[in-house]
């Protein structure tokens, strides 16, 4: 074999190991740059040697390289450093992080009509005492004054919005 053979055929092949590489070994694209130039030098060597050869390779670059990239991503969001970055956990962590969503949400639901007194004025925003907690509320009609008994008309995420007890 020539040695424009063996080096393009070396250069592709060396480009698409510093392709999967890069998904592994975060380098803020430097390894990319690197295997872009190795792709392409080793293409043109083809080239050099014989077009149908630069063909193959410049065909074996645009359809390996996504592939191979993309396969890397799949491998990479179940590495430790991917699943730290996406912050992705495992079933168990997901799962149980759920159900305390659900449990809190349910929670919020259930205050939903139950009857405190205001700790400070809201204006329409301010504090309310509700089962011996205290918790941020939005007053739905107008200023209520502190002392003033209120019920739990709404409660949308974390804002509980209130109304005077008349």
């Amino acid at each position: 074999m020539e040695s424009k053979l063996l080096w393009g055929l070396g250069l592709i092949a060396a480009s698409i190991l510093l392709l999967v590489l890069e998904i592994f070994i975060p380098s803020a694209g430097v390894i990319s740059f690197i295997a872009a130039g190795c792709g392409i030098a080793g293409v043109v060597s083809l080239f050099l040697y014989d077009t149908t050869w630069g063909v193959a390779g410049l065909l074996t670059l645009l359809i390996t390289g996504p592939g191979v990239f993309f396969w890397g991503l799949s491998i990479w969001r179940h590495t430790p450093l991917g699943r730290k970055l996406i912050g992705d956990t495992d079933e168990e962590t997901a799962l149980a992080q759920r159900q305390a969503e659900e449990k809190a949400k349910l929670e919020q639901q259930r205050m939903v009509g139950q009857e405190g007194v205001a700790a400070t004025d809201l204006r329409p925003v301010g504090v309310v005492i509700i089962n011996g907690q205290r918790y941020d509320a939005l007053s739905e009609m107008s200023l209520i004054a502190a002392g003033t008994k209120v019920k739990v008309t709404i409660v949308e995420g974390n804002q509980i919005k209130v109304r005077a007890i008349t």
